[in-house]
């Protein structure tokens, strides 16, 4: 089982999820994205270079197949890599994000994205506002989880790494992917914030009416649904597993 997260976030969200996955008799790795937690940048850091990044973790950890479980940041870079390694991928968990080419960017993503004001934004940033920030969108962000989503930005290296990977990717480039997902024909568990204020349920509907063999399970929560709440979704991810191929 592969576990991929992304901005602003390290593997340290899935530390609920992890002793659950373990129960089910499944072996679970979160790989840390370069550049966002304890790894080190790998400049640059574009969408595209993280997409390869998982590839090269996967055949150097020795996984074959993987059940994908993907959120925000995570599920562009990790959907990705799945319709491009079709063959590596026996499931889907997706949480908190979307895979769209006709997709808007929110208003955070589009400050980030323009010149001279993403710059001024990371370089204003501190810890105090970035709690603030992650607090608005989830209701159990506490200061241990800060600390790990924190050193996104712990210096100007780190900093430029977020601009380059919003400025990297723009959705209209997702088009080549349009209908590789369902090609998959690999079973999907949507699990969703009711109240996420960056990806609404109504993208998870959108999954759910383009692919196949879908399962949604909408939870009490914000963006941070493995934050907020933990219980109910480690308990679908677990059931899930259950029923879908190793």
């Amino acid at each position: 089982m592969l576990l991929l997260h992304g901005y602003p976030e390290s593997s340290y969200m899935w530390r609920h999820l992890l002793p659950e996955v373990a129960a089910r008799g499944r072996r679970a790795v979160a790989p840390d994205l370069a550049g966002f937690g304890d790894s080190a940048p790998d400049p640059p850091g574009t969408w595209e270079r993280h997409i390869e990044s998982i590839e090269r973790f996967r055949t150097a950890a020795g996984l074959d197949r993987v059940a994908l479980v993907v959120h925000d940041w995570g599920g562009l870079i990790g959907l990705a890599w799945a319709c491009d390694h079709p063959d590596a991928v026996s499931a889907l968990v997706i949480s908190g994000t979307g895979f769209f080419s006709d997709a808007k960017w929110h208003g955070l993503a589009q400050a980030m994205r323009t010149e001279g004001t993403g710059e001024e934004l990371v370089a204003s940033i501190d810890r105090a506002g970035f709690g603030a920030m992650l607090g608005g969108a989830s209701r159990a962000m506490d200061d241990a989880a800060l600390d790990e989503y924190w050193k996104a930005y712990a210096d100007d290296q780190r900093r430029r790494g977020q601009l380059e990977f919003y400025r990297s990717l723009d959705f209209e480039m997702l088009g080549r992917y349009d209908g590789g997902l369902a090609a998959l024909g690999v079973p999907v568990l949507l699990v969703w914030g009711a109240d996420d204020p960056f990806a609404p349920v109504a993208a998870a509907r959108r999954f759910e009416r383009e692919l196949p063999d879908t399962e949604l399970v909408v939870v009490d929560a914000g963006h941070f649904v493995f934050e907020d709440a933990p219980e109910p979704c480690a308990e679908a991810v677990g059931a899930f597993l259950e029923r879908a191929p190793a």
